[in-house]
């Protein structure tokens, strides 16, 4: 049950990561906020997030903030799910299978609201979700959301999903070697990116004293060497 906390190069953002007994609890913090923001936004994940939904969100930090990002909503329905209001004003929208759902729902209070996945099964708990702030960029949440609405098989090893009873598994995509190559080309891309972000954060360097034109010119002047005796050819 290991601890991680993972700090952007500018403080910006943090990641972390607390392990529970509980494996239904909430597992995964991310806390971020803009320079000119006196406070920040929170998203709050639980252990069993699709690794891919979490890294769409986290892999578009180490990337620069677009002039400007897609409505939510039109990123779900153009993917086949549904949206509606309920009757307290809350917006909600549905996987076609009915049990992934996203909703934003107000808390009454200052005209905040949240953000919440979740993943109802009949007789069960949330498979798995997520909390996000209202203040999160909408880019980010664009990402997010873009992420759930993907179709897209994934990449497990067998069984190793909770309740097996719902997935289809089959053996296709990269497999053994090409797997491992896939990984890390992206850790390779991800370690670039964090590169650059960390020297765009780091202040300017100073040089201390003089130039070195300033230096040489204060040097004395080297003795001429003495002629060397005669040699014999």
């Amino acid at each position: 049950m290991p601890q991680v906390a993972l700090v952007s190069p500018d403080h910006l953002y943090s990641l972390l990561l607390e392990p529970e007994p509980e494996p239904y609890t909430m597992w995964w913090t991310l806390n971020g906020r803009r320079p000119e923001q006196a406070w920040g936004w929170t998203a709050r994940f639980s252990s069993h997030t699709p690794v891919e939904i979490l890294a769409a969100l986290t892999d578009t930090l180490l990337q620069p903030e677009p002039d400007t990002a897609p409505e939510i909503w039109p990123l779900l329905t153009g993917a086949g799910w549904t949206h509606e209001h309920d009757e307290r004003g809350d917006e909600i929208a549905r996987h076609p299978d009915g049990i992934l759902c996203l909703r934003q729902w107000h808390t009454g209070t200052h005209g905040r609201y949240f953000w919440t996945v979740e993943t109802p099964l009949p007789g069960y708990r949330n498979v798995w979700n997520a909390t996000l702030d209202d203040v999160i960029p909408q880019h980010l949440l664009a990402a997010f959301v873009s992420a759930l609405a993907l179709d897209e098989p994934v990449q497990r090893a067998m069984y190793d999903v909770p309740h097996t009873h719902l997935v289809r598994h089959e053996q296709r995509g990269p497999q053994g070697a090409e797997l491992a190559a896939a990984r890390k080309a992206r850790l390779a891309t991800a370690r670039s990116l964090a590169r650059k972000a960390r020297r765009k954060a780091a202040p300017p360097t100073t040089q201390n004293g003089p130039p070195p034109a300033v230096r040489a010119a204060a040097l004395p002047p080297r003795p001429s060497a003495a002629p060397t005796a005669g040699r014999g050819r």
